[in-house]
């Protein structure tokens, strides 16, 4: 099965300092249709005015990703981290038994845009942790979360994964595939097919009970997310 979510369908939220685009159901946008995929709950993307940010606030028992597209991120937390994550890293924060955060804008002068995404555990109340890590830009699929944390990536507390998807013009990829998950495509950049199926910026693309996926780009460069999770 497939079901398609497009850019123009998602929750949209405007406060000045923030703009956002919700897939599933986030604050005030409420849709019953769509209240998460498998494990996956929140992809929400953000654009940050320089000098504005999320200030403190807390999180339980959940696994926070972010990945920056541009501008960078002053991050703080309760657990004693305070890091910056420019444009291309990844950060996970497991929330765990709870932790309180701010996430600002970096820059008193350039925008900051990221995604936001929270997969639900399966492990409740453990000691939260802080992660983060640049991959590459490498063209084709790269992992950067995974259950074990293999080869260097980083470790979340759910049978989930996720890689980054890097393609230039006229390029097609098989995407890994195993029988019993669920999979979900999320694109940032560029336009592709996923077996005939055409996906924009913006779009996404709930899979299950597939035994392959291949994408193929129509405009490039692509750049997209591929999540790997428990059906």
């Amino acid at each position: 099965m497939f079901e398609i979510i497009r850019a123009n369908e998602r929750g949209r939220a405007h406060f000045g300092w923030l703009k956002s685009q919700h897939t599933f159901s986030f604050g005030d946008y409420y849709n019953p249709k769509q209240m998460g995929f498998s494990a996956l709950r929140v992809i929400n993307d953000d654009e940050v005015a320089p000098g504005a940010g999320f200030s403190t606030h807390g999180h339980r028992n959940m696994e926070i990703i972010s990945y920056v597209l541009e501008g960078q991120i002053a991050h703080k937390d309760s657990a004693g981290n305070e890091e910056i994550l420019p444009a291309g890293e990844f950060q996970l924060m497991s929330a765990g038994s709870g932790i309180y955060h701010s996430e600002y804008n970096a820059s008193n002068s350039e925008k900051l845009k990221f995604l936001q995404i929270w997969i639900e555990p399966n492990v409740k109340d453990g000691e939260p942790s802080y992660q983060q890590k640049d991959f590459g830009q490498s063209a084709g699929i790269t992992w950067v979360i995974t259950p074990d944390g293999r080869d260097g990536t980083l470790q979340i507390r759910q049978e989930a994964a996720l890689a980054q998807i890097i393609l230039p013009e006229h390029t097609e990829l098989e995407l890994p595939v195993t029988t019993g998950n669920a999979y979900y495509l999320h694109v940032i950049n560029g336009e592709l097919t996923l077996d005939g199926q055409q996906l924009f910026p913006g779009d996404g693309i709930k899979l299950a009970a597939i035994a392959n996926a291949t994408v193929s780009v129509i405009n490039g460069p692509v750049r997209a997310l591929w999540f790997e999770l428990p059906a």
